[in-house]
């Protein structure tokens, strides 16, 4: 089965005169399955903050004597952390009103921040998803795309309009030349873009390595692989005061998310690249160019992806210089977003958004209660562990198994 699973519900045409098929009562809708999904992975991150608590540990020492102190340290730990999560996130009481108003809205801002790349590197993942391919390279599709965003930033001299909108453009193309590639190849050789992404990430990373060392990249005086900072003409302007950093480039994820919306609800070539998601036999027999298909899916998807290494180096991800750490793990991170948003564009936007509170907070959350931050990361494995096992899910909260295989698609396979 192919990652359009979900498309072939939508061009599916039943026989003449027979309706479609409906979903019998009490059946679980797949987008309940997600949600449970995350919900298990928030309680199995909850044990594990229970079991690395020291106060919890030592406890548990004396449990035969009083397992109502257990409980009592579990539950101080795991409420603690996840509080903590949310203040840094959404609200924080405890800085409210001491500060500026701005300054009251900054957990909001942070989240926005974080789900901009985000966003755009789920819908880099998500589009190649519903076109049947497996686009795992979207690290190395933001690393070539920060870098051409970057060297346009630091080294041309431009106005400030007009240098911001050429860093972009370059970051974009840089990125669906890069993911371009992959889909040639699958194409023209068959090869398996599983594999050729995974190459082409190690490609670009040793690529950016390599252009870090050299004077046109480097930092002039610098020892340390970092290059210039980008000059203030070509940055993405902020949305609200500092110390807010949410940027334009949230205004560029959402114009992204409704073209590729538009893309593959209203276009023929969406239709396409569905119909090919869907079943690339069917779509050959019906005359539809599939290696075409698969490149044109993967140019956007690249073009994609290298908008959010445009935003990384443009919008201050780290600080305005290239470094060797601008994927910053958004290039695997969004594969849990696509998946949690069942690649399509509007969902995936809300699972970046819900990503971006996870990874803004985290810094609340280790500062205050001493949990790891590398909890964050757990969660969003067993996310993808959860969405990928529906099954499971189903049996653990008693639901009836669903007609609509949507998610159960996207766990089974990616590539038709």
């Amino acid at each position: 089965m192919s990652v359009g699973g979900t498309v072939k519900d939508e061009l599916a045409v039943p026989p003449s005169g027979e309706p479609a098929p409906r979903k019998s009562r009490g059946e679980a809708h797949p987008l309940v399955v997600i949600a449970l999904s995350f919900v298990t992975a928030i309680i199995v991150g909850g044990i594990l903050i229970a079991v690395t608590n020291q106060p919890t540990r030592n406890a548990v020492r004396h449990f035969s004597a009083s397992p109502g102190k257990v409980l009592s340290a579990a539950w101080h730990a795991v409420s603690a952390a996840y509080v903590a999560l949310f203040e840094g996130a959404i609200f924080d009481p405890h800085t409210f009103g001491h500060g500026s108003v701005w300054h009251d809205f900054n957990p909001i801002s942070e989240t926005l921040y974080n789900a901009t790349p985000l966003i755009l590197v789920g819908l880099a993942v998500g589009l190649a998803f519903r076109t049947g391919l497996f686009n795992i390279g979207a690290q190395g599709q933001l690393i070539v795309g920060a870098m051409a965003a970057g060297y346009v930033g630091f080294t041309w001299h431009l106005p400030p309009f007009i240098h911001l909108v050429v860093a972009i453009v370059a970051g974009a193309i840089a990125g669906a030349i890069w993911g371009g590639i992959a889909g040639w190849l699958k194409a023209r050789t068959g090869a398996h873009e599983v594999i050729t992404t995974i190459m082409m990430n190690y490609v670009a990373l040793d690529l950016l390595d390599y252009a870090l060392k050299t004077s046109a990249f480097r930092r002039p005086g610098s020892n340390q692989a970092i290059s210039p900072i980008v000059y203030g003409t070509a940055r993405l302007g902020k949305l609200l005061p500092s110390p807010l950093r949410v940027n334009l480039g949230l205004l560029i994820a959402l114009a992204a998310t409704a073209g590729v919306a538009w893309l593959l609800t209203r276009s023929r070539l969406g239709f396409t690249l569905r119909a090919v998601g869907a079943s690339p036999t069917a779509a050959r027999t019906a005359g539809m160019n599939v290696g075409r298909a698969y490149v044109t899916a993967m140019l956007i998807a690249g073009g994609l992806a290298g908008l959010a290494g445009c935003s990384q180096i443009l919008g201050g991800g780290t600080n305005y210089a290239l470094t060797n750490a601008v994927d910053a793990g958004l290039g695997f991170d969004g594969i849990t977003v696509a998946l949690l948003g069942r690649a399509k564009p509007w969902p995936t936007v809300w699972a970046g958004l819900l990503f971006g509170a996870l990874r803004a907070g985290s810094a609340t959350m280790q500062s205050r209660t001493g949990t790891s931050i590398d909890l964050v990361t757990i969660v969003q494995a067993l996310v993808v562990l959860f969405i990928a096992a529906p099954a499971f899910v189903r049996a653990v909260f008693r639901l009836r198994s669903s007609s609509d295989s949507g998610a159960a698609a996207l766990a089974k396979g990616w590539n038709g």
